[in-house]
């Protein structure tokens, strides 16, 4: 299957190769240390402009995938200063999670326009004639900006006929909703860790690789390798993620082979929390007593409410969000088990790390770092062999997965519980339009609504730790959801939802 770019290809190999370290080596530390020769294994550089530099931050990037911080550039730490305290099944990452590595990162020009070699000196002089600050002049016959006039105002691109003045704007910075993004004193990308809700969409878009999160693949595996109790709660974006041929019944094989004594289904905690909340918007909005309803399921788009809009922070749904409907729905059958949460977000990894969910949730992976996984043991999903899967969701639960899933799901279960109420919906994508409708909200022009915020654009299916495009993704959920035997849960599900709302 083709990947999406040669980043994404190098992030899977070193996650491959701390995968394969994990599951193979009695020496782990002296293992560690030969990664970066793995990635650049001979004297030409493949990506930068030296090896020296691709070993440096490939070197970052096992440390990353060990769910350790960056060394500090000013002094002399060893790659695998602090594995030996990371080598075990209970460790935790250690914050931040989203880090930028500040030897791959090009210190890419922000909010600065250029003239191309498209300019063809026209006589009109658009550009010149439009620049308030006369920054603009002709230099070899050729439009040139003088940087340190411009107001960075962009009337000289709109006003050029030929389109040959280019707005560079930083990737990431580009693709971050919440502003978290500045530029350090060498010009690199900088995060502030008090805005940044660990969305991952600048890691996707730096061209570079130079953002990454953090990883707890290796300690997955002790785990696994101790003989731990190890089962996998499998998000509903994960159809379509590893090729159209590899059903779940493939999926439940690899999974057993990496070690995983059990799969489950993250949709059927989403039926939980699709009753539960058609219930509260009934009860309390609808009723008049709270003003609208946001969702909770995505952890970027709550985590933004409570940052930036802190007094609309109590309108953020308190019902379980799926992946914690489903670990408290399995440690109530299996209270030894470790449970691993396996989806597309990496925000998933902070939502896991707070104390109400950490009892429940022991680790979680994006299906990148299980693509990793699935490479170190050298499985092949389209050959394996396929499993019976007990299919418990509905399609209500699965389509979560998808941008309006959400609040489309609970309406369902409105009409079908509620019949002849009005549902008023209102539904935002990434987090720039998330802030949008936050805002509308808080200016009161929302009230009676259910409100589901997503914080990547498209929903689940395109969260950081996806393989696929989000496009394709989005077509095989819906086709899962179509195929579902039961469009919404049950009304039995009722008592499950009250028993593990019960539990501490």
């Amino acid at each position: 299957m083709k990947s999406q770019s040669v980043v994404t290809d190098l992030r899977r190999k070193i996650f491959t190769e701390v995968a394969r370290v994990a599951y193979e080596s009695d020496n782990p530390a002296s293992d560690l240390e030969e990664i970066p020769f793995l990635i650049t294994p001979d004297e030409v550089p493949r990506y930068r402009e030296n090896i020296y530099r691709e070993r440096q931050i490939a070197s970052e990037r096992v440390r990353l995938a060990m769910g350790l911080s960056l060394r500090p550039a000013n002094k002399p730490v060893h790659i695998t200063a602090g594995v030996d305290r990371s080598t075990i099944a209970d460790k935790y990452y250690e914050p931040p999670l989203m880090q930028v590595i500040p030897s791959a990162c090009d210190a890419c020009p922000d909010n600065e326009y250029v003239v191309s070699n498209q300019c063809r000196n026209c006589v009109s002089h658009a550009c010149i004639k439009n620049c308030p600050k006369d920054a603009i002049s002709i230099v070899k016959d050729r439009a040139y900006i003088d940087q340190s006039k411009c107001i960075k105002c962009g009337r000289c691109k709109s006003a050029c006929p030929y389109d040959a003045i280019a707005h560079h704007v930083r990737p990431c910075a580009a693709a971050c909703g919440v502003k978290a993004i500045t530029s350090d004193e060498y010009g690199r990308a900088h995060i502030d860790n008090e805005i940044c809700v660990a969305c991952g969409q600048c890691m996707s878009a730096c061209p570079f690789g130079a953002i990454a999160d953090k990883s707890q693949i290796f300690q997955l595996i002790q785990a696994i390798k101790q003989g731990d109790e190890v089962v996998a709660a499998v998000a509903p974006a994960i159809v379509g993620q590893f090729g159209p041929k590899v059903t779940p019944g493939k999926l439940k094989s690899a999974f057993l082979a990496l070690g995983f004594k059990e799969v489950y289904e993250v949709a059927v905690g989403a039926d939980v929390g699709c009753i539960a909340e058609a219930h509260h918007y009934v009860n309390k909005v609808v009723a008049g007593e709270q003003p609208f309803l946001f969702t909770s399921c995505c952890p970027a788009w709550a985590v933004l409410v409570k940052k930036q809009f802190p007094t609309l922070a109590s309108e953020v749904s308190q019902e379980l969000t799926p992946m914690v409907a489903t670990a408290r729905s399995i440690k109530v059958n299996r209270p030894n088990a470790r449970v691993v949460f396996i989806g597309p977000c990496a925000a998933k990894k902070l939502e896991a790390a707070r104390r109400t969910v950490r009892s429940y949730v022991d680790f979680v992976i994006t299906f990148e770092e299980l693509a990793g996984m699935f490479d170190a043991k050298g499985l092949n999903l389209e050959e394996i062999e396929e499993l019976p899967v007990e299919i418990q969701a509905t399609g209500a639960g699965r389509g979560y997965a998808c941008s309006g899933g959400v609040s489309h799901a609970i309406e369902k279960c409105i009409n079908e519980y509620y019949p002849g109420t009005e549902v008023k919906i209102q539904h935002a994508e990434g987090l720039t339009d998330c802030r949008k409708v936050l805002l509308l909200a808080k200016a009161g022009k929302l009230n009676g609504y259910m409100i589901e915020g997503m914080g990547c654009p498209g929903g689940c299916v395109a969260g950081v730790g996806t393989i696929i495009p989000p496009e394709r993704a989005k077509v095989a959920v819906d086709q899962m959801v179509k195929l579902s035997s039961n469009e919404i849960p049950p009304r039995e599900m009722e008592d499950l939802a009250k028993k593990l709302n019960k539990m501490n």
